[in-house]
C-alpha cells in the first residue's frame, strides 16, 4: 500500500478527470476506478494511471480494489446511489471515505455512520470539494469571531462560468422537490425560492439578486459551528426568481418521468463541463454573515478558484492529509476535522471580514 495512492471513483467524469490531471502536482497517484471502461482506460493510458473496472453492486469487485489504497474519493454523482455502498464498503475494510456531494439529507445519512466509522478507525468526509469546504470554513470562522451565534446565512455567487454535465444531471433529479432550512436545529423542507435577498459579493459593482436554495451547509456548517438557523442562497436572475416562487402550481409536473426525462436528454447533449480557459478566467465568490440573540452582525466574504478547480485542490489536499495519517475517526466536516484555516492553505483564497 503506497503512501501516494488513492481510489478516485467516477474519475471519467468531469470533476473526477480534473483530480485525476492535478494529483501529481500534490505527489499523489490515484487509481482510476467506475464502471465505464472505455472512458477509464482512455484516460488510464492518457494520464499513465493504473485503472480498476467495477461496480458498486459488486461487492467482491469493490471490495479487492479498496483493499489496495487506504483512502477513497467517491466522484460519482448523484451521490443518492452512490455513497451509502462505498460508505459501508470503506466501514467495512477499515478505509476513509471523502466525496464531493453538496446534498444536506445525504450528509445527514453519511452521519448516522458515525460510530460504526469511530469503531472501525477510519474518517467519513463528504463534501471534500465546492462548495463545502471554504465555506465550511467560512461558518467556523465567524463562529470564531462571535461565539454566541444564533443565525447564518451563506450565499454564493459563480460568475461566468458552467455546471458540470454531472451537477446538471444531479439538479434535473431534484426537479421539482421541495427546498430546505435549519430551523432551530433541525432541517425543515420549504419552496425553493422561498426567500430572496441582495447580497454586496466581492469585487462586484452592485449587489447581487440571490433566493434561498437548499446546499449542503444545512447540514455541515450545524455540525461544524453548532448555529441552531441556516440559510444559504445562491445568485440569480429575479425574474426567474418570481417564476419560481409559483413552482407550487407545476411542482407535480416537474416530479415526472417524462419532463425529467426531456430535461436529461437536453443536458447529455451539453458539454461536459467549464473549459480550462472558463475556469481560470473566473472565480467563485462567498458571502457569509452571523448574527446573536442581541442582534449583533458580523459579515465576511471570501473568494476562491472557479468551483470545480477549487473542488479537485480541495479534495487532493485533504487527500493527501489524510494519506499522511493527519485525520480523525468518525463523521467529519473539513472544518471539524482541519478548522477554519483549512480553506487558506489553497493558493488564491481571500477572506475578509467586512462587518
Amino acid at each position: 500500500m503506497l503512501d501516494q495512492t488513492f481510489l478516485l471513483y467516477g474519475a471519467n467524469g468531469y470533476t473526477g478527470e480534473l483530480i485525476a490531471r492535478y494529483a501529481a502536482a500534490f505527489g499523489l497517484q490515484p487509481i482510476l476506478a467506475g464502471r465505464n471502461k472505455p472512458a477509464l482506460e482512455k484516460l488510464g493510458a492518457a494520464l499513465n494511471l493504473p485503472v480498476r473496472v467495477f461496480a458498486l453492486e459488486d461487492k467482491p469487485a469493490m471490495q479487492k480494489a479498496l483493499q489496495e489504497v487506504a483512502v477513497v474519493v467517491n466522484a460519482a454523482g448523484p451521490y443518492d446511489f452512490t455513497a451509502k455502498q462505498l460508505v459501508e464498503a470503506c466501514i467495512t475494510e477499515g478505509r476513509h471515505y471523502l466525496d464531493l456531494n453538496g446534498d444536506a439529507i445525504i450528509y445527514d445519512m453519511i452521519r448516522t455512520y458515525d460510530k460504526a466509522a469511530r469503531d472501525s478507525g477510519v474518517m467519513l468526509l463528504p463534501g471534500a470539494g465546492y462548495d463545502v469546504v471554504p465555506t465550511d470554513c467560512l461558518a467556523l470562522w465567524l463562529k470564531q469571531q462571535m461565539p454566541d451565534a444564533r443565525s447564518l446565512k451563506i450565499a454564493f455567487a459563480i460568475l461566468n462560468s458552467a455546471l458540470s454535465r454531472g451537477t446538471a444531471i444531479n439538479t434535473v433529479l431534484k426537479l421539482g422537490l421541495p427546498g430546505l432550512s435549519r430551523i432551530d436545529g433541525k432541517l425543515v423542507e420549504e419552496p425553493v425560492g422561498k426567500k430572496g435577498m441582495y447580497v454586496q459579493f466581492p469585487g462586484v459593482k452592485k449587489k447581487l439578486f440571490t433566493m434561498s436554495l437548499p446546499w449542503g451547509d444545512l447540514s455541515t456548517a450545524y455540525v461544524s459551528t453548532g448555529i441552531p438557523n441556516i440559510e444559504t442562497y445562491i445568485n440569480i436572475n429575479k425574474a426567474a426568481w418570481f417564476f419560481l416562487k409559483g413552482q407550487g402550481a407545476y411542482n407535480w409536473l416537474l416530479k415526472t418521468q417524462l419532463v425529467r426525462g426531456i430535461a436529461n436528454a437536453i443536458v447529455k447533449r451539453q458539454s461536459p463541463g467549464p473549459d480550462q480557459v472558463m475556469r481560470d478566467k473566473t472565480n467563485a465568490l462567498i458571502w457569509a454573515q452571523v448574527s446573536n440573540a442581541k442582534g449583533d452582525v458580523l459579515t465576511a466574504n471570501m473568494v476562491v478558484p472557479e468551483a470545480y478547480t477549487l473542488t479537485a485542490l480541495a479534495a487532493l489536499l485533504i487527500t493527501k492529509k489524510v494519506l499522511k495519517k493527519d485525520f480523525k475517526s468518525g463523521y467529519q466536516t473539513p472544518a471539524t476535522a482541519y478548522g477554519a484555516e483549512l480553506i487558506m492553505e489553497i493558493e488564491g483564497v481571500k477572506r475578509e471580514l467586512i462587518a
